[in-house]
């Protein structure tokens, strides 16, 4: 595993504003290597994700990327209709990227949302757990597939970021639900129902896919994170703390103060 790197930011707003910088230039140094095509980068959904990309729009460091060769995923999504408010791919195309599609400086084919719930409410709420399963599998095999044909047979992300909650899950990797636990190289992508935080189908990014990240960043912020934060500390690859099976060829955490505060 990969030895972690902790930065302590002072607040939630300089946090993001570093960790917007801090993408913003690892994309531009990446796309300025010779024979360097593209970059490939895992995003975030929640408080602290949203933050980010307010700080990536406002960033004069925005303008020096070449999005056009910036291809964007997602470390998890919310299993549910794709116009759904629910939706991390939703979010951010309101927050970030759909401005960069609409002045054409990104393709549209350069966004790769993870599939949606295409079922009505009727079907979805008749289904057997059984049958939910078997649609959550063919959705995370979909994704699974599309990884594989961008990226090759061993696809690797440059940069995944991941928010964490106050139950230490990242990812939709939860505590003792056992998506954290899969370690299979082959299972890149997984389903999870009866997630404990609604809504309650989801897709996920494996850990097996998450490490082969360059860079995988976790980042959280306030006070109510803390604890979470310490069980992440106190052992690596803990099932109570998902976020503890974070890693990468570099991994980093990158907090604020209040977060830090039970470190």
């Amino acid at each position: 595993m990969a030895e972690r790197t902790t930065i302590v930011y002072p607040n939630p707003q300089i946090l993001a504003e570093a960790v917007a910088a801090r993408t913003l230039l690892t994309i531009t140094d990446y796309l300025s290597e010779p024979n360097r095509t593209r970059v490939d980068i895992a995003v975030t959904g929640g408080t602290d994700g949203n933050r980010v990309f307010d700080a990536m729009n406002a960033s004069p460091l925005n303008d020096a990327v070449d999005w056009s060769r910036v291809h964007v995923w997602w470390g998890d999504e919310r299993f549910v209709a794709a116009d759904s408010d629910d939706r991390n791919a939703k979010q951010a195309r309101e927050a970030w990227y759909g401005k960069l599609v609409d002045d054409g400086r990104m393709p549209a084919g350069n966004i790769h949302a993870m599939p949606s719930d295409e079922r009505n409410l009727e079907s979805v709420a008749a289904a057997s757990p059984e049958q939910t399963d078997a649609v959550l599998a063919e959705a995370a095999a979909q994704y699974q597939r599309e990884l594989i044909e961008q990226l090759g047979e061993n696809p690797a992300l440059d940069i995944a970021m991941f928010g964490m909650g106050p139950d230490a899950h990242f990812a939709s990797l939860f505590p003792d639900h056992g998506e954290s636990e899969i370690d299979d190289p082959h299972v890149l992508v997984a389903g999870v129902r009866d997630s404990p935080k609604p809504p309650p189908l989801r897709l996920t990014l494996t850990v097996p896919m998450i490490a082969r990240s360059k860079h995988t960043w976790v980042f959280t912020s306030e006070a109510r994170k803390a604890d979470a934060v310490a069980a992440a500390f106190a052992q690596r690859n803990n099932p109570h703390a998902p976020s503890s099976y974070a890693d990468g060829e570099e991994l980093l955490w990158l907090i604020d103060e209040g977060a830090a505060s039970r470190l």
